[in-house]
């Protein structure tokens, strides 16, 4: 975390592009492998503790290990997407240094919600993220990208207020004589026991409700889309690749509390309702989209909702769910680098405005196929296993459920499909000016070092559909062994 903050301090006080370019990589770099240390000594000891405030268990290792990897791709992609920005006109120089200092800020406050040991500070570094993003979404100062932001610090802080209210209902467990010592997730787990089962049952609803909101679950998802579509790629790539699974953990450290008070079932069926609630809603909306980073945006939803089945359905689906966190973040994240390329070349986010992309950018047309075919689970990518191993979990307890859930996979996926080849093979069908968060000004060919990192995160993506490491392992092993 505090490599991420020396960098914003130097982004912002050097006021100067290529410092603030070379400084906010050189942290992401560091970061990253600090995180595959850190993950390395969760895996050999269980927890990594370096401090009364700071813990580390499995499950926010594997999603620590995601958001400094993204963060880099990210830091990476940005440099070369501003770059054309400023020769495209839609941005000014000078404020480069801004947008890199947010983006630090960004990262690192994700790194500390999933860093510190108490649930409060957790709280505030999620509602960080909303601060830090909230510019970021109305970089380009537009009617759509401003509109897109406030709706997004809006819903959002609002939501967060009621995951704020639940956290609070937890701490009415601890006695005076905790009024000394550093509250801790373990601390509030010790004497949660006390807890008046129907206190644990609303509290865990207002967390759901409140954290439920930034993972984007259904129906307090409506900021997602807007804020998704209208940021830079990049930060699109953050939001959807990562920040969702951060907030995800944090609602999965209250279940783990609140099982312990009240009986499962009622913490699993409440994720079962909202996960079956956003896949349904958005496999309906992604059918009809005419917006692809929209699309991107509801399918973000609809894997959400997904994991939740996982954690609700139990037993394997637990692991798959984990898993499939992973495959997402990877895979998502590199439709969004993917996206901005396009939206680069054809300055407008409309499907029916993206014509022959195999022609005039191939190998982003590849790397966009390639990433559809990830995130609708067809095989050989391991989100075929893993949506395969969360419906297994849950088909002998819940059949009506997977039912319904399979048909919606069916519909993500034709309609993937459809408005996939629209805009990869399809004929330009309009010529009239659609608006989009860069829609204005020079189209201009990508830089050939934007493809970099969605092929390196696609690639990681297929490697670990075959192939595992046992750190991986380890910490999903461990993770799922928690619930």
């Amino acid at each position: 975390m505090g490599t991420f903050v020396v960098a914003s301090c130097i982004s912002y006080l050097a006021n100067n592009r290529r410092i603030t370019e070379v400084v906010s990589v050189m942290a992401s770099i560091i970061a990253f492998v600090l995180s595959l240390y850190i993950a390395q000594e969760v895996a050999l000891r269980g927890i990594y503790e370096p401090s009364a405030f700071f813990r580390i268990d499995a499950l926010s290792g594997i999603v620590l290990m995601l958001v400094t990897l993204v963060g880099l791709a990210s830091s990476f992609f940005s440099v070369f997407y501003l770059r054309d920005e400023i020769k495209k006109g839609e941005v000014k120089e000078e404020k480069t240094h801004m947008y890199f200092t947010l983006l630090m800020l960004f990262v690192g406050a994700m790194v500390f919600a999933l860093s510190v040991s108490n649930p409060i500070m957790m709280w505030i570094g999620i509602e960080a993220t909303t601060l830090s993003t909230a510019f970021l979404i109305s970089f380009y100062n537009k009617a759509s990208s401003v509109e897109g932001a406030w709706k997004y610090l809006i819903v959002n802080s609002v939501g967060l207020l009621f995951g704020f209210l639940g956290t609070l209902l937890y701490f009415t467990v601890l006695g005076a004589g905790n009024a000394d010592t550093t509250v801790t997730w373990d601390t509030i787990a010790a004497g949660i026991q006390l807890m008046n089962p129907i206190i644990a049952q609303m509290a865990f609803i207002f967390v759901l409700i409140g954290f439920g909101t930034k993972v984007g679950f259904v129906p307090m998802h409506t900021w997602l889309p807007d804020a998704h579509g209208r940021a830079p790629a990049p930060v699109s790539a953050l939001l959807s690749g990562v920040l969702l699974s951060v907030a995800f953990v944090a609602v999965l450290r209250f279940k783990l509390l609140t099982d312990l008070v009240v009986d499962k079932s009622f913490s699993n069926g409440l994720l079962i309702a909202f996960g079956l609630l956003s896949i349904l809603v958005s496999a309906l909306i992604i059918f009809a989209q005419k917006n692809y980073k929209r699309m991107l945006a509801y399918s973000s939803i609809e894997n959400m909702g997904i994991m939740a089945l996982g954690v609700g359905f139990g037993g394997a689906g637990v692991f798959a769910a984990l898993l499939h966190l992973v495959y997402h973040s990877l895979v998502k994240s590199s439709l969004f680098y993917a996206a901005g390329n396009l939206l680069l070349t054809y300055g407008s986010a409309k499907i029916k405005n993206v014509h022959k992309a195999l022609a005039k950018v191939p190998a982003t047309a590849v790397v966009f196929v390639i990433g559809v075919l990830a995130v609708t689970g067809v095989p050989p990518f391991g989100t075929f296993l893993t949506k395969f191993g969360i419906i297994s979990a849950g088909i002998g307890t819940y059949p009506y459920v997977v039912t319904v859930v399979l048909v919606c996979f069916s519909l993500v996926f034709i309609g993937f499909l459809k408005h996939t080849s629209e805009m990869i093979f399809g004929h330009k069908q309009s010529e009239e000016a659609v608006e989009a968060p860069m829609n204005v000004g020079l189209i201009i060919k990508p830089s050939k070092w934007l493809i970099l990192p969605p092929v390196a995160l696609l690639v990681i993506a297929f490697i670990l559909s075959f192939y595992l490491p046992p750190l991986l392992v380890s910490l999903l092993t461990k993770a799922a062994a928690m619930f």
